[in-house]
């Protein structure tokens, strides 16, 4: 099953529920860590560097060291850098700096101790989470430490997921300590995984036919933007849709898409009043009044719709078109990088990723939308308030076209009748596990680009309708 994530507040609350049962908390956190810590030794020299702080997460290393030293390895417990014997060669560094409760900018002798962490060549296991990354968002505060393992106590947070804390936690090991936390406090949020909605991945009969894998309109493609348009329109055949209309604003643009002469281009108001299952509104779509008015169509509709790009733009300078956005009944799905959610919520980029969580929360009730924030473990919330944080996806898909393959996959999921929680979860984790694909091969991350995902991600999908595969793995 899907691993859920829990919010500090959360974590807090679980381990209030749990009492001193015994052995206590902090004993069962310092063996399971001492645990790993004396697997990542093996083969390895036994002088053991462990960083304690001030706090709960001092508490734990503090077990840590105990224990280990029980193990017959040499450790050395400190409590700032003047503690820390110069010269030596340690097989292990322990982080127990920070926890999950920190607040502030780490500062002082602690950030000597930081840097003297991130200045060694042997393994660091942190425990809990890297000391200066803030567990609910993943922002470093001040400095963090890089660690190359983590052992996480009772269930993930989302500064491990999202943000910086990927490039900061290495390998992530959740350690549950004998805890149930779903019999403690009901979760809202999971890592995103296709277990998740294992109804919406079944093998299609043998007796079907092209009118019940659904019809989806592309609205895009502007003057010097038709490839956006095109892109999304490959994709959403490569996922499976019966009929792609690709309605495209640039009257100059071609007649066939010949590198995909199944997808019908249309003048934009033609593919709008085709008979549709699904839209995508926003790859190369521009910001006239043109643009303006087929996106307020669009928003007039009954019709399940992914708003991508220069739609998003639009809704986030014209109130009467987030109304309308907000007053929708059908399915909404949006997806907006950092800068577009900035201008969705008048706030600067900075501001939205310093709390991912938070932004897409709060764009999923303002627009009343499935919203997906994209980015380094993008954040996705449904309507209901459920989230998801994705764990594919690499440094390659910082490259154009990405988000238009994207909306592509989402409007054929959409169209083939998928419900807009289970299109936009599933569609964001198969895209980046297309482009982990891509790199696994060789072909990444640098120089990767969008069009070489829709091969992979259709590769995925039907092995995910076989059941063959799981989390993004055929």
């Amino acid at each position: 099953m899907s691993q859920p994530i829990y919010l500090t507040e959360d974590i807090r609350r679980i381990e209030q529920a749990a009492g001193e049962t015994p052995p206590p908390l902090m004993e069962r956190a310092g063996a399971a860590a001492a645990d790993l810590a004396a697997q990542l030794l093996t083969d390895r020299a036994k002088d053991v560097l462990v960083l304690a702080g001030p706090g709960h997460n001092g508490g734990d290393a503090r077990v840590v060291a105990r224990l280990l030293a029980e193990r017959f390895f040499r450790v050395t417990l400190a409590t700032c850098a003047a503690e820390v014997p110069p010269g030596r060669r340690w097989g292990l560094l322990v982080d127990g700096l920070f926890g999950i409760g920190l607040a502030r900018p780490v500062e002082g002798d602690y950030a000597a101790l930081v840097q003297l962490a991130n200045a060694q060549s042997c393994p660091v296991l942190a425990l809990d989470i890297p000391s200066g990354i803030a567990s609910d968002t993943g922002q470093v505060l001040g400095q963090a430490v890089r660690a190359t393992h983590t052992i996480t106590f009772i269930a993930l947070k989302p500064g491990l997921l999202t943000l910086d804390g990927p490039d900061h936690c290495g390998v992530v090991h959740v350690a549950g300590l004998a805890l149930d936390p779903a019999a403690r406090v009901a979760t809202q949020g999971w890592v995103a995984a296709p277990e998740l909605f294992a109804q919406a991945l079944r093998p299609r009969p043998r007796n079907f036919h092209k009118g019940q894998a659904g019809s989806l309109a592309i609205l895009g493609g502007a003057a010097g933007m038709t490839g956006a348009a095109l892109l999304a329109g490959r994709a959403a055949l490569q996922l499976g849709t019966g009929r792609v209309y690709v309605g495209l604003l640039d009257q100059q643009a071609p007649a066939l898409d010949s590198g995909a002469p199944e997808l019908m281009l249309r003048h934009p108001d033609e593919a709008l009043g085709m008979a549709l299952d699904a839209l995508v509104v926003g790859p190369g779509l521009g910001q006239g009044e043109r643009a303006e008015t087929l996106l307020a169509a669009a928003l007039a509709s009954d019709i399940p719709c992914v708003l991508d790009a220069d739609a998003l733009n639009l809704i986030a300078e014209n109130s009467d078109l987030r109304h309308a956005c907000a007053r929708r009944a059908a399915e909404t799905l949006v997806t907006p990088h950092p800068g577009e959610a900035a201008r969705l919520l008048a706030l600067s980029p900075a501001a939205v990723q310093a709390d991912r969580l938070g932004a897409a929360r709060t764009l999923a009730a303002n627009l009343n939308a499935h919203a997906v924030l994209k980015g380094n473990g993008s954040v996705i919330v449904a309507r209901d308030g459920h989230w998801f944080i994705n764990t594919t996806g690499n440094p390659g898909m910082a490259s154009a076209g990405m988000g238009d393959v994207l909306a592509g996959i989402l409007g054929a999921l959409l169209a083939q009748g998928c419900a807009g929680e289970a299109a936009l979860t599933l569609g964001v984790h198969l895209h980046g596990a297309a482009a982990d694909e891509r790199v696994a091969a060789g072909d990444g991350p640098v120089g990767l680009a969008a069009g070489e995902l829709i091969a992979p991600a259709r590769r995925l999908w039907n092995a995910w309708l076989r059941g063959g595969a799981r989390s993004g793995s055929p």
